[in-house]
């Protein structure tokens, strides 16, 4: 069984994480979507809010699980038999860092591939931290979100 891990904050999970996650469930047998519990960064939801969102987000996908994990990733995969991570790539400029990481984790784990896909075009310029700013300043967010993702938004900013 092929299993790919698909990591990230996901703080919130947006139309262009979903559609990763879609295209990873066709290519692989099992879609581990890994939500990160210490990131480094001071997310806006709790790691249970971002699960139980991306849950919601993905949909009937029989062959994605949703988990939380901390601690390395390549630890994480490892201990759970997976052999693959899989990486969204929207732009260019996301390139030079994603490439970084995955040195490191082929550093660390010779065993464990790194695969980019890129979202379809339509949610190339779309990121959490612009999404997260729009809905701070009240806008419109529902062509970047599940429509229970942009209900969590507008609960959390008023």
């Amino acid at each position: 069984m092929r299993t790919v891990v698909y990591p990230g904050t996901f703080d919130p999970i947006t139309n262009g994480h979903v559609d990763l996650i879609h295209r990873a469930a066709r290519l692989f047998d099992r879609v581990v979507v890994a939500v990160a519990e210490d990131t480094g960064k001071a997310p806006m939801f709790s790691t249970d809010e971002r699960v139980a969102l991306v849950r919601a987000s993905v949909g009937e996908e029989s062959n994605v699980d949703v988990v939380k994990f901390s601690g390395l990733l390549v630890s994480f995969a490892r201990a759970s038999g997976i052999s693959v991570i899989m990486r969204g790539l929207r732009a260019v400029s996301d390139f030079e860092y994603e490439f970084q990481l995955a040195g490191m984790n082929r550093h660390m784990a010779p065993d464990i591939e790194t695969l980019f896909l890129t979202p379809a075009e339509k949610y190339t310029y779309i990121s959490s931290s612009l999404v997260r700013e729009i809905a701070r300043l009240s806008g419109d967010v529902s062509a970047f979100v599940s429509p229970i993702v942009q209900a969590a938004l507008k609960e959390r900013f008023g």
